[in-house]
């Protein structure tokens, strides 16, 4: 009762009875592949930041749902993957032409007032892709997948000036809202939507990359046959985890220089990490992909 009161204020004194440790996470499903918290949490951790990265796995009628229950849940803000970088965009107001243009997101900060949203995939396969193979303008791309990735992607590459870019997906409308962005950015870029990954003419193109989430387990096929790859192509796979999909496993038993998504993901994840904790000048960005790239490669 009341009598008790002045006895447990003094008994809490000094103790926060609310955390102040914003949560961060991953929205997605499905999502037991993610290695995003170890490497938020280690960034957090390390940069003494209040902060806590999870996991949260949706289906898809309730995203919406929680989306609006950032602020009572104390989410500070997201990554977004599959499958949803694009729905997103239904629930959050977007007002940013880059994003509009790519019409996929895959970062969510919340401020007191509002949502934003960022896509760092793009920036950060760009920054990883100059790393692994260089410079992609004036060569020709085949694409597998037409979801938000490949956007982001398509929007590198398209950027970048490639001289042409073949697209297969099962939802070919899908391929065909790709190739419409692309060639809108790069008008003298060939753009040429394939009915089926043979149609893709692997043969004859410079890069090969994987945007769809086949390979992730170890019971899905290779989407791409022996015959098709060749030694001077270049196969990147956006897939982080496994470290050696089947698809790339074939790209070394024929010669072909090869990468999985991995840079990527700590690429984009250090620019989130810069988006959610206000940082971008204040921490280098080389600082936060150090931490994070070290945390994937100790064996805690």
């Amino acid at each position: 009762g009341k009598a008790l009161e002045p006895f447990l204020e003094h008994c809490f004194r000094g103790i926060n009875m609310t955390s102040s440790v914003k949560i961060y996470g991953l929205l997605g499903f499905p999502l037991g592949h993610s290695l995003s918290p170890k490497m938020h949490n280690a960034a957090f951790s390390e940069l003494g930041i209040d902060g806590e990265y999870r996991l949260f796995e949706k289906q898809p009628q309730e995203v919406e749902g929680f989306l609006k229950s950032l602020d009572k849940e104390n989410i500070w803000g997201l990554n977004v993957t599959v499958p949803y970088k694009e729905k997103v965009l239904e629930f959050v107001g977007v007002d940013d032409k880059y994003i509009n243009e790519i019409g996929a997101a895959n970062t969510i900060v919340r401020t007191q007032d509002r949502l934003y949203v960022y896509n760092t995939d793009a920036t950060g396969f760009a920054i990883h892709l100059k790393q692994v193979y260089g410079d992609p303008t004036g060569r020709s791309v085949a694409l597998l997948g037409a979801g938000g990735a490949a956007r982001a992607v398509s929007y590198i590459l398209a950027s970048c000036k490639v001289v042409q870019i073949a697209i297969f997906d099962i939802d070919k409308s899908k391929s065909e809202s790709i190739g419409g962005m692309a060639k809108e950015l790069a008008p003298d870029c060939k753009i040429e939507i394939a009915d089926s990954i043979e149609g893709l003419d692997i043969k004859n193109k410079d890069l090969l990359i994987n945007a769809t989430p086949i390979g992730l387990k170890e019971s899905d096929p290779c989407l791409v046959t022996e015959e098709a790859l060749h030694k001077d192509l270049f196969v990147y796979d956006l897939i982080y985890n496994p470290a050696e999909t089947k698809l790339l496993s074939l790209a070394k038993k024929v010669g072909a220089g090869c990468s999985n998504g991995l840079g990527m993901l700590v690429s984009q994840g250090a620019q989130s990490f810069q988006h959610f904790t206000q940082t971008q000048g204040k921490i280098p960005l080389d600082k936060i992909v150090d931490i994070m790239t070290k945390s994937l490669t100790r064996g805690d």
